[in-house]
């Protein structure tokens, strides 16, 4: 009797990745969920014997699965599988009744150990990998069954940056953005969000709240529209660095609230004085581990090198548009990868703005191509 394995995860791309990764011979049905609450139904439908979790959903998160397993005393054995690779995430994960915790991108190597060392299945003496549930037949090699749902698109945008829809002409292939591809550049952001978050964590010594990453392929000008939109009465102060590779070029702008300063600088341990010369410093500090761990866990993924100009003061104490109005005219078009930070019990708004020119675009998504294979 095959073991039922439930990938629960809202990322295509990252499930089809753990589907790959699967200890080979297992004997295994597979299904899959694009979101907390199909996560739960699939258990209770008997599909998830085994259950491959992820935590930064929409809808039901991994924390409240997990929540859930335990009220309702659902039958299966949990390992999380996430991009948030904090020290806490670990910790809380754990005390919720999962067995174990692997940061993505997942390892094959790493996913069977963990496997082996919870007994969910074994190896004979000829190193075949067999299904403990079924230790009275004759263990015979097979390949996962994949039996995938069609995802349910949500996905959180805090700055409201939308699709653009352009009545010229259409644009060339290597200049669209097709829900595949969206979905990759999601996830690569998603993992690359994490480990920044994780020495965010470490630095401030608090629990970072990750968002779901905003990627769209847009017009500058609604870029700016929508900074506009959502700024309101806070004044805020950022910091634009320019990157470049073989063929990809961009700028990271790391955005902090003014109403933050107070709070980061406790957390920091600074001794906080109202005045410019602090405040750049706080935010110097900010932007050398945002921008350099996400353009680092960006490039490790797709196995190219940033080279990373000096960080500039975009301004203090200025609207969010106002802040990226020089640089905007800069290019037409943008890949933008929208990340906004929080910090549980602290009202501090940080957002990390990875912005691509459209001339970049071809080289990125040949990047990603083999991952949609």
């Amino acid at each position: 009797m095959s073991t039922k394995l439930l990938i629960c995860d809202d990322s295509n791309m990252a499930r089809k990745q753990l589907a790959r990764s699967l200890p080979d011979g297992w004997d295994v049905d597979v299904s899959f969920a694009a979101n907390g609450i199909e996560g739960i139904e699939a258990i209770k439908a008997g599909k998830g014997d085994v259950l491959l979790l992820d935590l930064n959903m929409p809808e039901m998160d991994g924390y409240q699965v997990l929540e859930a397993i335990l009220q309702q005393d659902l039958p299966t054995l949990t390992i999380v599988v996430s991009g948030d690779i904090q020290p806490e995430a670990h910790k809380r994960v754990t005390g919720l009744g999962a067995l174990d915790f692997i940061q993505k991108p997942v390892n094959k190597e790493k996913l069977t150990e963990v496997l082996l060392s919870y007994g969910v299945f074994t190896k004979d003496e000829n190193n075949l990998e067999i299904d403990l549930s079924n230790q009275n037949e004759q263990p015979q090699a097979s390949v996962p069954i994949v039996k995938e749902r069609v995802p349910k698109k949500t996905e959180r945008a805090p700055l409201k940056i939308s699709p653009v829809s352009v009545s010229s002409p259409a644009p060339t292939s290597e200049l669209t953005l097709s829900a595949d591809l969206r979905d990759c550049y999601q996830e690569i952001a998603n993992v690359a969000m994490g480990r920044a978050g994780d020495l965010l964590a470490r630095l401030l010594n608090v629990f970072v709240e990750l968002p779901i990453p905003n990627v769209n392929f847009i017009e500058v000008s609604e870029l700016r529209m929508a900074l506009k939109d959502v700024e309101a009465n806070d004044s805020t102060s950022g910091i634009c660095q320019g990157f470049i590779s073989a063929g990809i070029s961009g700028e990271a702008l790391l955005i902090l609230n003014d109403s933050s300063f107070k709070d980061v600088a406790s957390l920091m341990n600074y001794q906080y004085e109202e005045d410019k010369g602090t405040e750049l410093e706080l935010l110097m500090d900010l932007a050398n581990v945002l921008i350099g761990a996400c353009l680092k866990g960006v490039s490790e993924q797709l196995d190219i090198d940033f080279s990373q100009g000096h960080p500039v003061v975009l301004g203090q104490h200025r609207k969010i548009s106002e802040l990226i109005a020089n640089n905007a005219d800069k290019w037409k078009k943008t890949l933008a990868i929208e990340i906004s930070y929080s910090i549980e019990n602290y009202p501090i708004k940080c957002d990390l703005l990875l912005l691509f020119t459209e001339q970049s675009m071809h080289t990125l998504n040949n990047k990603l191509s083999y991952l949609l294979d």
